[in-house]
């Protein structure tokens, strides 16, 4: 691990404090999390934003996925 130096305004930081010790874990453990976290919401945000522009690139054919109809189970029998 490295040690890395930030500067927060002193409303994020005490909110980033008093949040840290309600779920007990330290600002700098409180602080990855929340880098990791967002880190994974950027990467789905990309990925569905990759999807979108292929469906608009190649949109489904009317009748495409028929042959799965029987397949798909919904619970409801």
């Amino acid at each position: 691990m490295r040690t890395v130096q930030m500067t927060l305004d002193e409303e994020l930081l005490a909110s980033v404090d008093k949040a840290a010790k309600k779920l007990k874990t330290t600002r700098s453990g409180f602080t990855r999390k929340a880098l990791r976290e967002a880190l994974d919401r950027l990467t789905t945000a990309e990925l569905e934003e990759k999807h979108r522009r292929g469906y608009e690139q190649k949109p489904v054919r009317k009748g495409e996925f028929d042959v799965w109809e029987r397949e798909q189970a919904w619970g409801d029998k």
